[in-house]
């Protein structure tokens, strides 16, 4: 635990999501706005930042902002992503149920 100036202790800050096994594998990343990329997951710290590496941008339809048009994609290479703007991160391997960290155990 560390303390503070005013005698107050805290713990540590630590992510609850483990991106560790995903280290070197490709992962997709969804931000807010709706961009959506895939790459190689490189690095990331206690904040979600990432860095990809051999990444592309997967691009919307110009018209329906929601729709990705199939087979566009944009070469971008590394990227470092901001963990403030990241939705979410998918495995390009596929999903796997994780336990709940919020749920107290009995």
């Amino acid at each position: 635990m560390n303390q503070t100036k005013d005698g107050h202790q805290h713990l540590p800050k630590e992510s609850i999501i483990k991106l560790a096994p995903h280290m070197e594998k490709v992962v997709i990343v969804h931000f807010q706005g709706g961009r959506k990329v895939q790459g190689t997951l490189k690095s990331f710290d206690q904040n979600m930042n990432l860095i990809l590496d051999d990444s592309i941008e997967f691009l919307r339809d110009s018209d329906d902002s929601y729709t990705y048009n199939n087979g566009l994609q944009r070469q971008l290479g590394i990227v470092i992503a901001r963990g403030t703007l990241i939705n979410y991160i998918l495995s390009k391997d596929g999903l796997e149920t994780i336990e709940n960290p919020f749920v107290q155990q009995e």
